[in-house]
């Protein structure tokens, strides 16, 4: 009898896949959305900058005048000891926090709330960034890191700027055992095996039978019915094509 598949796997859970959240830092969030928030603004200070492995880009830890402390994602340039603002009136510049409504068009804005007062969402990877593409009577679209536009809430809240780190792509990755602690760092299966080099007790595509390639046998649809990690190969089609003529 052949072995579950990596889909399978995931979805009976197990340590392999769970993500070690106990090393994490803490949540990354905005400062709680209260009334000082929607009417005014809070002023709050950057205590440390730190890395946190769950995380691409560095996280900032920042200090309220209230007490309340978060941590938050680094813009570019952001600086231990910067005076940052969030609110409905804080200043339109790099590292501050505000509505959306607020921001003019054309602006770089990252760490962008899904709805108002769920703490950041959107736009958190390293390098990343969002655009406020234009203002519509009861939504703001913003054009995504994909390119493709997508409609906010104008009271959802975002910070000016791009997310910092954004060359860590380009340090070139020189021995495979560097790769392996970072994907250990997030608990991500490394190194991948394709299902084609599989034997045939792994994976449905493994043997090596057929293939122009590495063998395994043609993707085939999968029965209607079948329950997830056997769904693999190509969509299922509602029709043959075997029909005549209309």
């Amino acid at each position: 009898m052949g072995k579950r598949i990596i889909s399978q796997h995931r979805g009976h859970g197990g340590p392999r896949y769970k993500a070690p959240s106990f090393n994490y830092l803490g949540r990354v969030t905005h400062r709680s959305y209260d009334v000082k928030e929607k009417k005014e603004s809070m002023q709050g200070k950057v205590v440390d900058i730190v890395n946190s492995v769950g995380h691409s880009a560095p996280l900032a830890m920042i200090e309220y005048e209230d007490g309340e402390r978060t941590y938050g994602i680094a813009n570019d340039g952001l600086y231990v000891g910067q005076v940052i603002t969030s609110g409905s009136k804080s200043e339109v510049k790099k590292g501050n926090t505000l509505p959306l409504k607020n921001i003019p068009e054309g602006t770089n804005i990252c760490n962008i709330e899904g709805n108002p007062g769920d703490l950041g969402r959107f736009v958190k990877s390293a390098g990343s960034f969002a655009r406020v593409d234009s203002k519509l009577k009861n939504k703001i679209l913003i054009r995504m890191p994909s390119r493709k536009n997508k409609s906010f809430h104008p009271e959802c809240r975002a910070t000016i700027g791009v997310v910092a780190n954004a060359g860590r792509t380009e340090k070139p990755i020189l021995k495979a055992g560097k790769m392996h602690h970072m994907m250990k760092g997030k608990n991500k299966l490394y190194p991948k095996t394709s299902a084609g080099a599989m034997n045939a007790t792994d994976h449905p595509f493994g043997s090596g039978r057929g293939g122009p390639t590495f063998g395994g046998k043609q993707s085939s649809i999968a029965p209607r019915n079948a329950p997830p990690g056997r769904k693999v190969g190509m969509l299922r089609p509602k029709k043959t094509g075997r029909g005549g003529k209309k």
